[in-house]
């Protein structure tokens, strides 16, 4: 598990090579690809490279299937969380031997970290002499344990280009078990069992896995490269040879992203510790609200000490609290989320500052214009200034201005909502789940906003950290 946490790309160093889209997939909306009627591959030696990012863990679903081939979707790779699986959130693999189920075995290491992209490798050939080498699994660039189940047959085939068959990204072949997340530079390479160097490398500096460029990697016959470029065919088969696009299920342009292994975006936490949290989905950008008469919460994935930094937020009803939150998970006061120390957000039902810090629990300052619901705020951080401050933005206007942070500055701040019985959806830049007309980015092009972040305020993404983080 060191060694995971050691590679796992959070994009925050200079790669080279920049992947600039991925696709947001989402259970809850059945989001997913697949391929019918494929030509025939190689059926005993192929490879497939996927970097995903989880958005969803730990949450009670059986299975998130990464990809699915054959026409029951007996071979495939995907995350398990039930009785069945280790720790919970592991790998299992299912190869199909000529129509024959086989359950492969485990990887015994919960994969949970929603902050970081992962690098998928699972390679298959069957005709190796060593039972145990016929089907490989990396991730970041390392070779992991298989806990055996089975082995491959010497010499079997597997659905995975079988002609007239079937393949499906993002879940099982008919649909069901869903992945949560994103995935960015999916390929399939037919013929060739390859190791993860093909797809990626260490930085020499840091040691962390990273990306490098693929399009022109040989991908056989049956072969395909995906990166997700073009919106309005999110399907498309970037290269390869004797194969068409993937079909839609539900997937729409919307559904492209731009929070990437090379540029990775804040999104919330779906395993923040607390006792009423909120239920996350579309891409870790929403934190919705349950029953039960309490207000629940969600925290960002990205902490800020420095810098000037913005995003935006839109809520279903008035009864929801956003801003800036310290990585402190102390209650000051009941059960409420919002009531956590140290925080300074923007009640908008209530149309005023909200500060919690550790001496005092108040509102201040009420903000200018008028309340409605489904309106914009933008949060604004300044940490350079003296003192350091924040702003609230309502449909890009400013509604409290340059509002000294008092006893939260000089912290790490984190973003945070609160909400009561509804839906609150945010927008760090990477993908949100509210529609964006004017697509603004920041100064350095990153992010994507309803409304232009203030000049010098940029979005939560490791590229902008990197630079003034």
């Amino acid at each position: 598990m060191e060694v995971l946490q050691r590679t796992a790309n959070r994009g925050s160093i200079s790669t080279g090579y920049d992947i600039d889209n991925s696709l947001k997939f989402e259970s809850d909306n059945s989001e997913y690809l697949k391929a019918e009627g494929r030509p025939a591959g190689n059926q005993q030696t192929w490879t497939w490279s996927c970097w995903l990012k989880r958005t969803e863990v730990n949450n009670g679903v059986v299975a998130q299937y990464m990809f699915s081939a054959g026409s029951d979707g007996k071979l495939g790779l995907y995350f398990r969380d039930d009785s069945s699986s280790t720790g919970g959130d592991t790998i299992f693999i299912y190869v199909d031997e000529g129509n024959s189920l086989k359950w492969i075995g485990e990887l015994r290491v919960s994969f949970r970290d929603t902050s970081a992209w992962y690098h998928i490798v699972f390679a298959v050939d069957s005709t190796d002499g060593t039972a145990a080498d016929r089907t490989k699994i990396y991730v970041n660039g390392v070779q992991q344990t298989i806990t055996f189940n089975a082995t491959l047959n010497q010499n079997s085939n597997t659905r995975i280009g079988d002609s007239g068959g079937k393949l499906s990204i993002g879940a099982k072949m008919d649909g069901s078990y869903e992945f949560n997340g994103y995935m960015a530079e999916v390929v399939l390479v037919d013929g060739s069992q390859l190791t993860p160097t093909s797809f990626g490398e260490f930085d020499d500096d840091s040691g962390i896995w990273k990306p490098k460029d693929v399009s022109s990697l040989s991908l056989g016959n049956a072969g395909f490269y995906m990166n997700f470029d073009d919106s309005s065919n999110l399907g498309k088969v970037q290269t390869g040879t004797n194969q068409g696009n993937f079909d839609l299920y539900n997937i729409a342009a919307a559904d492209q992203a731009t929070d990437t292994p090379t540029n990775n975006f804040c999104t919330w936490l779906p395993l923040w510790t607390y006792t009423n949290m909120a239920t996350i989905g579309n891409g870790g950008t929403s934190s919705i609200g349950g029953g039960g008469s309490v207000w629940r919460g969600a925290k960002g994935s990205m902490g800020v000490s420095k810098g000037k930094w913005y995003w935006e937020q839109k809520a279903s009803g008035s009864d929801t609290i956003v801003g800036w939150q310290t990585d402190n998970c102390i209650s000051a006061s009941g059960s409420n989320s919002h009531n956590v120390l140290d925080t300074v957000s923007f009640y908008e039902g209530g149309n005023f500052l909200w500060i919690k810090d550790s001496t005092s629990g108040r509102n201040a300052d009420s903000a200018s214009g008028t309340h409605a619901n489904g309106q914009i705020v933008g949060c604004a951080l300044n940490l350079d200034s003296d003192p350091q401050t924040v702003t609230f933005y309502r449909n890009g206007s400013a509604i409290i201005s340059d509002r000294n942070i008092d006893g939260l500055a000089n912290k790490t701040l984190f973003p945070q909502t609160s909400h009561y019985n509804q839906t609150s959806d945010a927008n760090f830049g990477g993908y949100t789940n509210f529609t964006i007309s004017s697509a603004a980015s920041d100064a350095n092009g990153y992010g994507t906003f309803e409304y232009a972040p203030p000049s010098g305020y940029y979005a939560l993404c490791t590229k902008n950290l990197a630079e003034f983080g």
